[in-house]
């Protein structure tokens, strides 16, 4: 099983409504078959850091999923509201060694 952690950082102020988008992307992620992802935001370090956390059987599955999502129009609609709120960001790809 493999953790994807997406991290961004958002442009001074645009959090409330980089949140305000993440049940339109839960809809469309559930649509195509991704599991449930965690939202967390920041208390302490980098101001405006979104993380979205999905988890995967493996890196196969993770592409299927994200290569179904993406060929969805909502999606392309979607990122393109989410693009302007974006500073940067990262991908964090990790094993699970434990998941208990």
């Amino acid at each position: 099983m493999i953790l994807v952690r997406d991290v961004f950082r958002l442009r001074f102020g645009k959090g409330k409504e980089a949140r305000a988008l993440l049940p339109q992307r839960a809809r469309i992620m559930a649509a195509v078959g991704m599991a449930p992802s965690r939202q967390l935001v920041d208390l302490t370090g980098p101001y405006y850091t979104l993380v979205i956390e999905s988890t995967h059987a493996g890196l196969g599955a993770w592409e299927s999923a994200l290569r179904k999502a993406h060929a969805n129009p909502e999606w392309a609609v979607w990122f393109e509201k989410f693009k302007p709120l974006i500073e940067s960001g990262c991908r964090e790809i990790f094993t699970v060694v434990n998941a208990g």
